[in-house]
């Protein structure tokens, strides 16, 4: 695992979008994963700032989202394809027609997760993947005791989460407590995965992904089997890991090599 430590989260979501944009601006047809949640926002907002600024285009770009609620349209202000017209998407170059997110509104629910996996394999798979962590580790909707080798389904949302949620939706408003999400062996079949984390609230579990046993009770912790995975932090979300130096001294080095022989990853 690479981790990246930055003081602040906007530096975090600088190098983030630089990874992403040089990803895009050197391959031609781009497949990328994406997350929503409080943490990408900084991140879109970077994006959105290179396409105008420094002329990045989205055109040849194909999107996945993780998850959507089940249960609510895709005009709901809390559902997950409304987060990225909104944070993304409209602000960009993108085709519309190259943007997928789960149907939370598929008669039969059951049945959206095997097409949405039909719909990334047809795109030939995910070049990147971006991820957020929940407060229990979770990634995607996969919540602890999620199978490691799960795929794209419908899953019930755990009390925590439906608790950090609540206050999203209108008091009298319906909640979702079922969504699809990619599954976890979904996640980890894509060939590059980054993980944003900020803030305090997810310091534990950024300790337990990196420093602990790999185990469904951390569903992020499955990422120390990837090959190419990195966790690009704020400082907060470090601040209980063990072994910080050390990272930092693995990033030095590996900057530099990267510097001079250009970026492997």
């Amino acid at each position: 695992m690479e981790i990246i430590i930055h003081q602040t989260p906007e530096a975090a979501a600088e190098r983030s979008a630089r990874i992403v944009s040089d990803l895009i601006r050197n391959k031609n047809d781009v497949v990328l994963g994406l997350a929503t949640g409080s943490t990408p926002l900084a991140f879109y907002r970077k994006l959105i700032e290179l396409h105008k600024k420094e002329k990045l285009s989205f055109k040849r770009v194909r999107t996945f989202n993780l998850d959507e609620y089940v249960g609510i349209p895709a005009t709901h202000p809390q559902s997950f394809r409304y987060y990225m017209e909104e944070n993304l998407f409209k602000h960009i170059d993108i085709v519309p027609e190259n943007t997928h997110v789960p149907d939370g509104m598929m008669e039969n629910p059951m049945l959206s997760g095997p097409a949405y996996e039909m719909l990334i394999n047809e795109a030939g798979g995910i070049d990147l993947q971006i991820l957020g962590i929940g407060a229990n580790g979770h990634i995607g909707f996969n919540e602890p005791t999620s199978s490691l080798s799960s795929s794209t389904r419908v899953k019930t949302l755990t009390k925590k989460t439906l608790s950090e949620n609540k206050r999203f939706f209108k008091p009298d408003e319906f909640q979702p407590f079922l969504a699809i999400t990619m599954g976890i062996a979904t996640i980890m079949e894509s060939r590059r995965i980054l993980l944003l984390a900020t803030g305090e609230k997810k310091a534990e579990a950024v300790a337990a992904t990196i420093e602990g046993p790999i185990s469904s009770m951390c569903p992020a912790s499955v990422l120390q089997w990837h090959p190419k995975v990195s966790l690009i932090l704020d400082s907060q979300a470090s601040s209980l890991l063990k072994h910080t130096e050390y990272y930092k001294f693995v990033l030095s080095l590996q900057d530099g090599l990267t510097e001079k022989f250009g970026d492997p990853r």
